[in-house]
């Protein structure tokens, strides 16, 4: 267990901003951590990055207690935080050197490092230029090799790819999937669902400082996987095609867009083709069927009532 967290509390006066959070990720794993603003996520982070004392619990990280060993836990620890943390003064190649530095490297082990990491995120060729230069996908990129340049065990990567063009969010996927492979462990946040579903092994969710879910996607989706949303595209629609729908057994409700049938069913019931049956015996075309299958965004919308950017 690369990570262990026990009974964590952690007040801000009044507020309880985290509230008795147990979390365990293994090593090897690319942990997603969700939750809306405010939710305590960013408290969460920087306590397990000893930037926040708790008041309560256990942080237990490479199997050493964080308020006993923090200094050695810090060296093997790298953070990509949400504000770009690059000097613009500094050429990349600088920036890279200053990171080592802090972490204890020196000459040509130093040398090979800010190469490798330069190379990593390919930035190699700009490395005399300085950031302000960059394209806020290239920044992204240079704070991804100085959090990595000292080849940590855990990173932590905050909304890496915020306000970026899509090559570079899916360079910067890829990066992290390449980092897991050579074997660092990953927890990640972000405000884009889809990259939490391509790139996450397992996911925990968090609201009002506690944690309200976790699993892997398919566990989560699972919770709320109790109807189909059946879209039918029909040649021409009537009102006693649509009565004639909802009073079929195990269907809630049905709708019109336009030519489109929407229609929401009991899961496993087995309706789409008696519904099919009904459409058909009414004169009616169909054009198309799609089965929405159920996502994390409407897990998450279904568990916390509100999006994730709210």
């Amino acid at each position: 267990m690369i990570l262990k967290i026990n009974n964590l509390v952690k007040r801000y006066n009044e507020v309880l901003a985290v509230d008795n959070v147990n979390l365990f990720i293994k090593e090897g794993e690319v942990y997603g951590l969700l939750g809306p603003n405010g939710a305590g996520k960013t408290t969460l982070i920087n306590t397990i990055l000893g930037l926040t004392r708790y008041d309560d619990g256990s942080i237990e990280i490479f199997g050493k207690d964080l308020k006993k060993h923090e200094y050695e836990i810090k060296k093997e620890i790298g953070i990509v935080p949400q504000d770009l943390a690059i000097y613009e003064d500094l050429t990349a190649y600088e920036n890279i050197a200053y990171f080592g530095r802090l972490y204890g490297l020196r000459g040509n082990l130093l040398k090979e490092r800010i190469e490798e990491a330069l190379s990593f995120t390919g930035l190699w060729d700009r490395r005399k230029d300085l950031p302000k230069k960059f394209s806020g996908g290239m920044k992204r990129r240079l704070n991804i090799a100085c959090a990595i340049m000292h080849h940590p065990k855990l990173i932590i990567m905050d909304e890496p790819t915020v306000g970026i063009d899509p090559q570079s969010r899916k360079m910067i996927l890829e990066s992290v999937l390449k980092l897991n492979q050579m074997g660092s462990t990953i927890i990640y946040t972000s405000h884009y669902m889809e990259e939490v579903e391509a790139i996450c092994s397992n996911i925990t969710i968090v609201d009002h400082g506690k944690i309200i879910a976790r699993g892997t996607k398919e566990e989560l989706k699972a919770m709320i996987s109790f109807e189909e949303r059946l879209n039918i595209e029909v040649s021409s629609v009537n009102y006693n095609l649509v009565e004639g729908l909802k009073k079929m057994e195990d269907v809630k409700e049905c709708s019109l867009d336009g030519k489109k049938l929407l229609i929401i069913s009991k899961k496993n019931a087995n309706n789409l083709s008696k519904i099919i049956d009904e459409i058909v015996k009414m004169g009616v075309e169909i054009h198309g069927v799609n089965i929405e299958k159920p996502t994390l965004e409407g897990v998450f919308l279904t568990l916390t009532g509100r999006s994730l950017r709210d």
